[in-house]
């Protein structure tokens, strides 16, 4: 649990267990419960050594900074960061700030196989149920608090946090219609998480890792919708369950969906439903 993780405290542990006859494809390099705060802290994807391996990250309190592929991404209370190494990215805390976070480390062809593959369709920073960040937060406090613990132990742990987060990402629902490439999937998790910021073409192949020409063209074969025209109808989608839901002015709620204006977000909101925004409102979404 969380909740037993802080009560126990900030500690660091590094973990090379002795390894038997026997290799494992999930060991833990190590873990710990930390708070960083008015500092120089950072960490490059490049500059850790050649050998592979994975770290997950879940913040706590504060604010961390990634940069990954040339997006920056805020590391905000309830975000967990998956990364695996090496890659160009980039971790750090910006000046006057604090962060206070969780990891675990892990190397071994599964567990580097879990990772990218999460990283692939959800993306590096993800916001699981709160049941699997306390799980996740179990397993890093059995790794910390035991000082010499058992290879095959670790590895429990290790895959439980790995598994832990799957769980908490996907579930147990089956997939619904066609399944997506894992550079598109990507994508439409990152637009859903950042719907209130520019979402240009350029912007969305970089995090597809793709081309502009090809980009545009494989999202429209496999979502059904150009980048731009998916990008408004989830913008709308939001913005009309705004509207119903809660009772923010309207142009908040076309500023928190990315519209360019309130003006803007009113003439295409009667485009598409035939009525003002407030008309909309005042009807209860009918």
């Amino acid at each position: 649990m969380l909740s037993d993780l802080i009560a126990h405290g900030h500690q660091m542990q590094a973990l090379t267990p002795a390894r038997g006859p026997v290799d494992f494809h999930v060991m833990a390099t190590g873990a710990g419960f930390e708070r960083r705060a008015n500092e120089v802290y950072s960490w490059e994807g490049l500059k850790r050594g050649d050998a592979p391996f994975v770290v997950i990250q879940h913040t706590i309190a504060g604010r961390g900074e990634l940069d990954f592929d040339g997006t920056r991404h805020a590391l905000l209370p309830g975000s967990t960061m998956v990364l695996s190494f090496p890659h160009a990215h980039r971790y750090w805390l910006e000046r006057a700030q604090s962060w206070e976070y969780f990891w675990i480390g892990a190397n071994g062809r599964e567990a580097l196989r879990l990772a990218r593959a999460i990283i692939d369709l959800k993306g590096p920073v993800i916001t699981p149920a709160p049941s699997a960040v306390d799980r996740m937060a179990a397993a890093c406090l059995k790794l910390i608090a035991h000082p010499d613990p058992l290879s095959g132990e670790t590895s429990v742990q290790v895959y439980a946090a790995l598994m832990a987060l799957h769980d908490g990402l996907f579930g147990a629902a089956a997939p619904v219609g066609p399944v997506l490439a894992p550079q598109l999937a990507r994508t439409l998790s990152f637009v859903d998480a950042h719907l209130g910021e520019p979402l240009g073409i350029d912007r969305l192949a970089r995090v597809a890792g793709l081309s502009r020409a090809h980009f545009v063209r494989r999202f429209s074969e496999e979502v059904g919708q150009s980048p731009s025209d998916y990008v408004f109808t989830q913008r709308m989608a939001r913005a009309t369950r705004l509207l119903v839901a809660t009772d923010q002015p309207v142009t908040t709620i076309a500023e928190a969906t990315g519209f360019a204006g309130g003006n803007y977000f009113a003439k295409a909101f009667r485009r598409a439903h035939g009525q003002s925004p407030s008309e909309y409102r005042d009807r209860g979404g009918r």
